[in-house]
């Protein structure tokens, strides 16, 4: 689900923080705006509907000033490396709040060399209080000069000052005292109820299944790095990466994360016996581009994880319609150093083109698409259109094209389904008359048969066929786990999503896809961890807090659901939740503004969730005509319909029934 993005009201700062450190944010956020300084935080100022990532840019853009609350958890989250380098991007000032003694990693450093630090931890509070004004000020309007005393103006200073005002000051900066020593008792005593951000570290052996040895036959390929001269060819080193992920994956024996989990690490400081601890590997693979024109330079090398001793490495200077040869060179060689016996004898070889311009094409999309907004998928499908314009050959180009265009109609819902659907299976059908073997081929052909047309026996065949030709994909085995929770089989669902998630380990989507099988086991504890470790890893993901809402109201408290909602990033989520978490409290007005908010907004986005709603406070008619609604738009929630225990009230009316035929769900109803 998403909404459009409108831009941030101008706001004279950006509040920079990790989420355990909201308390001191919000202080700050008080602090500042009681002297006139306009902020922007998340997530109190992310426009209802909007995208979370878009918003942030776009108030580091806007701002003048970036805030940082620095501490131990900041200098852990990928979210404020990315804040802290954009604003250092932008030549946005920074001022850092340092609240414990935690030490930085390189890229903080060198993003903080020209920054002024406050440090919170010693000096009187008055003081500490008067350099963060001041200094904002400062940065704000140079002219302003520093007054010692800023934060305390004596009564009378200022038209309509008031004592209690002057009270309100102080009790922030007291506040502010609070929060840190609340932080420092919680950090050695407490056994927070919330997800922190961690370290991957850290975050690591919070694993989705008990760990098992890590096998001997196992690498991590780790995004190439853009060593390019203007640095904009990240998409061709990020590509390069992924195809040599899917080209190892296929060979037998050899245990090879997927790409979510190696990408996880991604910028960050992280040394290599931290990502194969966390990985679950043995040995990474790691590397550089350099293109320049026509011509490219890819350095790669081998690494073992037990000391970190180099087992190949290798420099290859090509054209780059060579590029395809690198690949299998590179792969060749990992195969090689690492001793896997081949069934075939031979490196396994994408069906891909020799055109450079339909491969870049490729890279290019597949690059755009992990930005994951609406804008940016419709980019990659039509990038995708011209690639196999070019090159009509090109078979991986023909599947993405169409797991991409069925995977963009399930997530915004804005198009008639049958022209979606025709040119999607006409794109499959392409991919593999040029290659039966292509697994991805029979992924998208699989994607066809359950989002538009409920075929779920013919979907499971698809998915079969393409996990005999690689065992190892993590979409398959996700795609097989979710066809299986639709035929009534939850428990081969969680043992199929266990695998997918020993191959994405530090994935947020892993933990999430292990929790929904859980909650509909009735294993609530275990789906519950599973929702906190998803939001370590990811901490402001969306749905995360709406599914621990959900299995709140499951477990009868609905009080608690609404904790968990004040913290979802998503509004039609919020709002959903809110729905049925008041009317679960008797608080019947409150419910019926947030349903009706969720109606004149979301309507054609979120008709499973009015399902849910209406279905809960038993208004059947109305639950039926948006289960109409959503049959009729392809709303790829359906399926899920039998095991749903919010819509338990609907399966006494005979519509129940016809409904079930309609979606050719009537066989697996009856094994619940």
């Amino acid at each position: 689900m998403s909404g459009t993005v409108n831009p941030p009201l101008s706001r004279d700062v950006f509040i920079s923080y990790a989420s355990p450190d909201a308390a001191v944010a919000e202080v700050m956020v008080e602090t500042l705006e009681r002297h006139g300084i306009t902020c922007w935080i998340a997530p109190r100022d992310v426009t209802p509907g909007s995208l979370y990532a878009d918003e942030i840019v776009a108030a580091i853009n806007d701002a003048k000033v970036v805030v940082l609350v620095l501490s131990q958890h900041s200098v852990a989250s990928p979210h404020v490396g990315k804040e802290i380098e954009r604003a250092s991007s932008k030549r946005r000032r920074i001022i850092a709040l340092h609240v414990d003694s935690s030490s930085l990693t390189r890229a903080f450093e060198y993003f903080l060399s020209e920054s002024q630090w406050i440090d919170v931890r010693t000096g009187a509070l008055d003081a500490t209080a008067a350099k963060l004004v001041a200094a904002v000020r400062r940065h704000l309007d140079p002219s302003v000069a520093f007054e010692s005393h800023a934060q305390f103006d004596p009564p009378g200073a200022r038209p309509g000052r008031t004592p209690r005002r002057k009270w309100m000051a102080a009790g922030g900066v007291a506040l502010l005292l609070l929060a840190l020593a609340y932080f420092a008792i919680d950090k050695f005593w407490l056994s927070r109820p919330v997800a922190q951000e961690k370290p991957v570290a850290a975050a690591a052996p919070a694993a989705p299944v008990s760990a098992p040895a890590i096998p001997e036959k196992s690498v991590a390929v780790l995004p190439f790095v853009d060593m390019s001269e203007k640095k904009d060819q990240e998409y061709f080193s990020d590509g390069l990466s992924e195809e040599l992920i899917d080209m190892l994956t296929k060979v037998s024996y050899l245990r090879v994360p997927a790409r979510t989990s190696s990408f996880y690490f991604k910028g960050k400081q992280t040394t290599i016996a931290e990502i194969g601890r966390a990985l679950g590997v043995t040995n990474v693979l790691e590397g550089s581009v350099r293109k320049s024109g026509n011509t490219i330079r890819v350095t790669a090398q081998l690494i073992r994880v037990n000391g970190g001793y180099h087992l190949w490495s290798e420099t290859y200077d090509r054209k780059l319609t060579d590029v395809l040869k690198i690949q299998d060179e590179i792969a060749g060689a990992v195969i090689s150093a690492l001793k896997v016996s081949l069934q075939e004898g031979a490196t396994p070889r994408p069906e891909s083109t020799a055109n450079a311009e339909a491969y870049t094409l490729y890279l290019q999309a597949r690059f755009l698409w992990q930005h994951s907004t609406r804008r940016d998928d419709l980019r990659a499908i039509e990038y995708l259109k011209r690639a196999t314009m070019i090159d009509p050959t090109f078979a991986p180009a023909w599947a993405t094209l169409s797991d991409y265009s069925t995977t963009h109609f399930s997530n915004y819902t804005d198009a008639p389904y049958q022209a979606v659907r025709r040119e999607a299976l006409a794109a499959a059908t392409r991919a593999l008359d040029l290659a039966p073997d292509l697994p991805e081929a029979h992924i998208a052909q699989a994607a066809i048969l359950l989002n538009f047309d409920w075929q779920y026996t013919e979907a499971s065949n698809e998915v079969a066929h393409a996990l005999h030709i690689d065992p190892g994909n993590v979409r398959a085995l996700n795609l097989a786990a979710y066809l299986a929770r639709i035929r009534g089989r939850p428990d081969q669902a969680l043992e199929l999503t266990r695998r997918a998630a020993s191959l994405d380990p530090v994935s947020a989507s892993s933990f999430e896809r292990l929790a929904g099988v859980q909650v509909v086991l009735g294993r609530y504890a275990e789906a519950e961890s599973n929702l906190r470790k998803a939001l370590e890893l990811s901490p402001t993901g969306d749905g995360v807090y709406y599914a621990l809402a959900q299995l709140a109201i499951l477990r009868g408290d609905a009080k608690a659901a609404l904790g968990e909602l004040e913290r979802e990033p998503e509004e039609v989520y919020r709002l959903t939740g809110r729905a049925i978490a008041f009317d679960a409290l008797g608080r019947k007005s409150e419910g019926d503004r947030a349903l009706e908010e969720l109606e004149r907004k979301y309507a054609d986005a979120a008709m499973y969730g009015l399902v849910m709603v209406y279905a809960s406070r038993n208004s059947l008619d109305k639950a039926f005509y948006w289960l109409d609604r959503g049959y009729e738009r392809r709303d790829d929630g359906l399926p899920l319909v039998p095991e749903d225990h919010f819509l338990r009230n609907l399966r006494s009316d005979p519509r129940y029934e016809v409904f079930l035929r309609r979606m050719n769900l009537l066989d697996s109803s009856a094994t619940r």
